[in-house]
């Protein structure tokens, strides 16, 4: 299992369903990044307590909401007219690389909030990913990103 957030979520992502229900999440107003840090905490036993999300949160919403999203919005508003413009498909990749290294700085100042948090000497359930999650969220996907990442873990 990869130890650093960055190459986990890289591996997780890879897993059969992951993007799938990444998306979904996504399309239901969660965070990826912010959920993907909490299967990397799940399989690594931290435990998951008000004050730990709350900090991740904080950490995780100024970026997702000033870099990710605008990014993210405006290479999903080119996708079509890019279809027919090879110069504007060109930028639309340059966008597209500019989100996967925000994303990944995102991640990276998560796992750097996370680093002197124990692990779990109880074995108790750390429930990152429902602690995470909007409201809302799909339980289906939340439960494929946790098999996964216990996959990954095992």
């Amino acid at each position: 299992m990869p130890t650093d957030l960055w190459r986990f979520a890289e591996t997780l992502y890879q897993r059969p369903g992951v993007e799938a229900a990444c998306l979904q999440l996504q399309a239901q107003g969660a965070d990826v990044c912010l959920l993907l840090c909490g299967a990397w905490l799940e399989t690594r036993q931290i435990p998951c307590d008000e004050e730990r999300t709350a900090a991740l949160r904080i950490l995780a919403q100024p970026w997702q909401q000033q870099v990710v999203l605008p990014l993210r919005n405006l290479r999903q508003s080119w996708r079509e007219a890019a279809q027919g413009d090879q110069a504007l498909a060109t930028l639309r990749e340059h966008i597209k690389r500019l989100e996967l290294n925000a994303e990944r700085q995102q991640l990276e100042r998560l796992a750097a909030c996370t680093q002197h948090w124990p692990s779990n000497t109880a074995n108790a359930p750390p429930n990152w990913l429902q602690s995470l999650a909007p409201e809302l969220a799909s339980r289906e996907a939340l439960q494929t990103l946790h098999s996964a990442a216990a996959q990954l873990s095992a």
